[in-house]
């Protein structure tokens, strides 16, 4: 019994905590305004050791939307990966990942947003390698190499803001080598959330578990980076062709991913393609220079990808751990309820009228 209680005992932590934030997340949300936190450990004569968190309303209202997908996730892996002989280790690395966002969410410097940066970066390749096949691995060298370049270009952007003496993202201003740091910063948020030309990861990173994959396509690793680009947006944005390449970028991505989905017979990289073109139409959002809209759909998106993601693991589950929709039939008569909460995640992904998706996805289009 020790085996099965990890996962409830980690779910219940994660859904006691969404139930205490929840009240202030609304009530900060409500009043907009933004909170800066700051934590001097000890100051020197030169430069004080300190560690800022910011508390806005969007970042809170991204904090909830992870905690409730991880701990739905983390609930599913309960019944999912009941016979799994490292369950255990598998539950702290999803709670060590749900960890590195909040980090990446509420951290606003840019030295101490490596730790959530790099900590994505790490516990999402011993997720990808975790079966320890060769697929398996060969789909984590490919996520953690791709990672790596962006790893590297965020340490040349903090190189290159050293001359702002800060590295405070809310307060950059203009300098000689703002459109440097904007270039850095613009490849290192294309690499974490996968567009052209470093969109290759994110259909490999299906050889981790399903529950993984919920995570990963819905609202943790690939949002990093849009979230990245949220928060810089107001600096980012005075820079003269960010914009464009943006749109352009995204689009390629858009239309790369629609077409390999044609041509797919693996149920969930048609899910993960699918994915690559939601975020190609949330970063088209930002590119028209929408980014509260951006936000909204990447909220959205999250709730029914990640709705979507399980869907497909009860239906992977029930066909013997068969991923191909060549084989996979008969679903309305099998299990009515899950073929149901499909159709609503797919219509939602398709922006139909009076669905969630069709609120953001149709003004975006």
């Amino acid at each position: 019994m020790l085996k099965f209680s990890v996962p409830l005992i980690a779910s219940t932590l994660l859904f006691s905590i969404l139930i205490l934030i929840t009240p202030a997340s609304f009530l900060i949300a409500s009043l907009s305004k933004t909170y800066i936190l700051e934590w001097v450990f000890f100051s020197s004569p030169s430069v004080p050791v300190a560690i800022n968190l910011v508390i806005d309303p969007y970042g809170l209202i991204f904090s909830i939307t992870v905690l409730f997908i991880s701990a739905n996730v983390i609930l599913f892996t309960n019944s999912y990966m009941r016979e799994d002989l490292y369950i255990k280790r598998f539950v702290y690395l999803v709670l060590a990942f749900v960890l590195s966002m909040n980090f990446l969410i509420f951290i606003p410097n840019l030295i101490t947003l490596l730790i959530g940066w790099d900590g994505l970066g790490l516990v999402s390749f011993l997720l990808v390698i975790y079966y320890q096949n060769p697929k398996s691995l060969a789909a984590g060298m490919i996520t953690a190499l791709t990672n790596r370049v962006g790893d590297v270009f965020l340490l040349l952007s903090i190189g290159w803001a050293l001359n702002s003496t800060h590295w405070n993202i809310i307060y950059l201003w203009n300098s000689p080598y703002s459109s440097i740091l904007a270039i850095t910063l613009i490849i290192a948020a294309i690499t974490k959330r996968a567009q052209i030309p470093f969109s290759s990861w994110l259909p490999a990173a299906i050889a981790a578990p399903t529950p993984v994959s919920a995570l990963v396509h819905s609202s943790t690793l690939v949002t990093a980076g849009i979230f990245l680009l949220f928060r810089f947006y107001p600096f980012l944005s005075q820079s003269p062709l960010f914009h464009q390449t943006l749109l352009i970028l995204a689009t390629l991505t858009t239309l790369m991913a629609g077409l390999r989905a044609i041509t797919e017979c693996d149920m969930k990289k048609i899910i993960a393609l699918s994915t690559l073109s939601q975020l190609g139409v949330i970063i088209i959002s930002l590119a028209l220079g929408a980014p509260i809209l951006a936000f909204f759909h990447l909220i959205t998106h999250a709730l029914f990808k990640a709705l979507l993601f399980l869907c497909a693991g009860t239906l992977i589950h029930l066909h013997h751990h068969s991923q191909d929709l060549r084989f996979i039939g008969n679903l309305s008569l099998q299990s009515p309820s899950i073929t149901s909460a499909l159709l609503i995640a797919n219509i939602a992904l398709c922006g139909a009228p009076f669905i969630a998706g069709f609120y953001s996805k149709d003004i975006i289009l």
